[in-house]
């Protein structure tokens, strides 16, 4: 999926305002201006159009956990965001983190898109790489978790 369109769907399902933008940019150690951020959201092709690129998604998800959840324990600093761009895995898992959810959750979310899936498959998406039942996010899974995940949080 491209980086704008998971920030624009996570803006929309979460109704994140744009002063909880600036707030979120900053926890994760990349102060952003509100004007900055509006460019992230204008649709590909708009004058002043500014692509997400991997690291200013990761500080979107590592702000947005840091808000939900707060700060680790005796972390003085927040960690660097991405270098590289955050794979679907990375994207569900830090929501995962950052909204508390359990496998019923995300089942029951993935419902509410009309998607049926076992906790097994869930817990797939979350292994290591490399480990033998790990499973990549494709781009579709995540699209629809995000729907479900608007459904539950807008409707």
């Amino acid at each position: 999926m491209i980086n704008n369109d998971i920030l624009i769907r996570l803006r929309y399902a979460l109704n994140i305002t744009d002063l909880k933008l600036v707030e979120i940019f900053a926890l994760a150690g990349k102060p952003m201006s509100a004007e900055e951020i509006r460019l992230l959201f204008l649709r590909e092709g708009e004058e002043g159009f500014r692509e997400c690129d991997g690291p200013t998604l990761g500080a979107f998800l590592e702000g947005l956990v840091t808000t939900r959840r707060g700060r680790k324990e005796g972390a003085s600093a927040p960690k660097p965001a991405w270098s590289a761009n955050p794979s679907n895995n990375d994207v569900l898992k830090a929501i995962r983190i950052a909204l508390e959810l359990r496998d019923d959750d995300i089942v029951a979310i993935l419902k509410l898109a009309d998607v049926e899936v076992s906790k097994s498959e869930i817990n797939a998406l979350f292994r290591k790489k490399g480990q033998d039942n790990f499973r990549p996010c494709g781009d579709q899974f995540l699209r629809n978790f995000l729907v479900g995940l608007t459904k539950k949080y807008r409707v």
